[in-house]
């Protein structure tokens, strides 16, 4: 893929090194804007592909700065009408409106124009959507699956465990150190979105998991390398994989859909189930929103309110098939 134009290029910079956005955040930016970049390059101002990169087009890259910097609120909703062709969803779109909105706020900002295009332009309206929630059947059910007798089954115990005592997104259940665990105090130290740092309960169901994990894997030959590769015991990744490197999340997924198989649980259950499994469940047993809001790591309360909409759909449930005049 060829490199972006030098404003676009300047933007992407500025959103993983000064707001400090995660890589795949980063990518969906840059994927967005190389596309709008796609677009204006074109030598119509129309056509290109859903997935094009600033090669297809036919503007130089300072040419098309200047035409990003020109562009109005007619040239961003052609850019949206070009969209409509693709059958995106309206939550495809509402992100790469967002991803423009953010872009011409930081020209504005900086003085690269004087007025910004995307004003003018509105998200469009979507459905509201329910995060997935699973019972606690079935999480003990899925969390009894992995053989911890062994030094990777006893790993997958612990992660499992884990995601649900604590609701960390599995992007920062990878990202755990050694140093990241207090077991004594039963405290999880998480680095989140935007490299911001929080302190999570360790259910004892997850502690006791992590301990027979680190037990076991102390003696295992196979990781015998953990040792010189990680001088500093704090630096040597919680969770790894069977060549002694960090477990990525993809490896979580994968060993969540074996054990959803095993367990005969729904295969469309994902990591970030297990999170809203963990805000439900809290919800649903009296604690406040505040403070799960805190432990989840939102940044607005508004983003943790959905799940009292969950709960409040439980509860009207149970009303209605316990209640005699409820129907």
């Amino acid at each position: 893929m060829s490199a972006l134009s030098p404003v676009l290029e300047q933007f992407v910079h500025y959103l993983r090194f000064e707001r400090h956005f995660s890589p795949y955040t980063g990518r969906c930016y840059e994927a967005d804007l190389r596309q709008y970049a796609d677009h204006l390059s074109s030598s119509c101002g129309q056509g290109g592909n859903p997935g094009g990169d600033v090669a297809s087009g036919s503007l130089p890259p300072a040419e098309l700065d200047t035409r990003i910097g020109a562009a109005d609120a007619m040239t961003i909703r052609g850019f949206l009408t070009h969209l409509d062709g693709f059958g995106y969803s309206a939550a495809t779109i509402a992100r790469k409106i967002a991803t423009l909105r953010s872009f011409y706020k930081w020209l504005q900002k900086r003085g690269s124009i004087a007025t910004n295009p995307m004003v003018l332009i509105r998200t469009p309206k979507q459905g509201k959507r329910l995060p997935k929630a699973i019972g606690v059947e079935q999480v003990d059910k899925l969390l009894s699956m992995p053989d911890n007798r062994d030094t990777l089954g006893s790993r997958d115990r612990a992660i499992l465990e884990t995601l649900y005592s604590t609701g960390v997104r599995v992007s920062e259940l990878v990202d755990l150190d050694r140093r990241d665990v207090d077991t004594a105090e039963q405290m999880l130290h998480v680095r989140g979105k935007g490299k911001k740092e929080r302190l999570v309960p360790l259910g004892t169901h997850a502690v006791s998991a992590i301990r027979h994990y680190l037990t076991l894997l102390e003696p295992d030959q196979r990781f015998s390398a953990l040792r010189t590769k990680y001088p500093h015991e704090g630096d040597v990744p919680l969770f790894i994989n069977k060549n002694g490197s960090r477990l990525s999340s993809r490896s979580v997924r994968r060993k969540l859909d074996k054990y959803l198989t095993q367990a005969g649980l729904d295969p469309s259950i994902s990591p970030h189930t297990l999170r809203h499994s963990f805000a439900t469940h809290l919800l649903e047993n009296g604690a406040d929103l505040r403070s799960v809001q805190e432990l989840l790591g939102h940044q607005s309360l508004s983003t943790t309110q959905i799940y009292t909409h969950l709960s409040t759909n439980r509860v009207r449930q149970a009303y209605q098939q316990a209640h005699p005049r409820a129907v």
